[in-house]
């Protein structure tokens, strides 16, 4: 699909709007009709455009979006190009692929990481804490664990939704990833009772961070 136009790809994902999957995306605060398999099959359909994905980011229709961060070159991005559009993001699955599929591949990466990490705006903050988690998991040299666990027994209790989620991941990381910060990291999830009560369906881990630590570590 060779020179694709906008108005082609908006024809394309109106044709798989789906008002069962609109009611499931709308309960998780993502607003677009779009069931993600169909939405992953048209990317693999298009293949790389990255003009064609800058175009659809700039219509701001979320499903547009999502499937302009399937079919970008994630390394064509400039660093404050890439704040702009995260700032830009305030729909939940479009700040978690732009993070997960973009950001991370970008060379801006860590970068953004310790800018957004500081950020005063919640949503940016809780983008510079999962690309934290990513480091704590993978590239750890460098980062003060120590220090990060102040911070988290210091502010997840009363941060918002969106940054208590990810503060969370990343005390549950380091519990996971650093046997020697692993009885600390489990404490404060003990003393700080965050998503404790999460409603969590059968065979899936907790994410009350104590419990979520002991089953990775025990199927480790």
């Amino acid at each position: 699909m060779a020179e694709t136009t906008v108005t082609e790809v908006l024809a394309s994902l109106a044709a798989l709007e789906d008002p069962k999957a609109r009611a499931v995306n709308e309960r998780h605060g993502d607003d677009h009709g779009v069931n993600l398999g169909k939405l992953r099959a048209l990317a693999k359909q298009l293949k790389t455009q990255h003009d064609l994905a800058v175009r659809l980011w700039a219509t701001g229709d979320t499903a547009a979006r999502l499937l302009a961060l399937l079919i970008c070159r994630p390394k064509m991005y400039e660093r404050d190009t890439l704040d702009g559009m995260l700032r830009e993001a305030r729909v939940p699955k479009v700040h978690d692929w732009l993070v997960s599929y973009v950001v991370k591949k970008s060379p801006h990466c860590e970068a953004l990481r310790v800018a957004w990490f500081a950020d005063t705006d919640p949503v940016v903050a809780s983008a510079g804490w999962a690309l934290t988690v990513d480091r704590v998991a993978k590239h750890p040299d460098g980062l003060d664990l120590d220090a990060l666990l102040d911070r988290i027994e210091e502010r997840m209790k009363d941060a918002p939704d969106r940054l208590q989620w990810a503060m969370n991941h990343c005390l549950a990381q380091i519990g996971i990833s650093h046997p020697a910060l692993r009885a600390r990291a489990v404490d404060i999830g003990e003393r700080l009772e965050v998503l404790k009560d999460y409603p969590t369906p059968p065979n899936c881990t907790s994410p009350f961070a104590p419990t979520w630590i002991a089953e990775i570590v025990r199927r480790q």
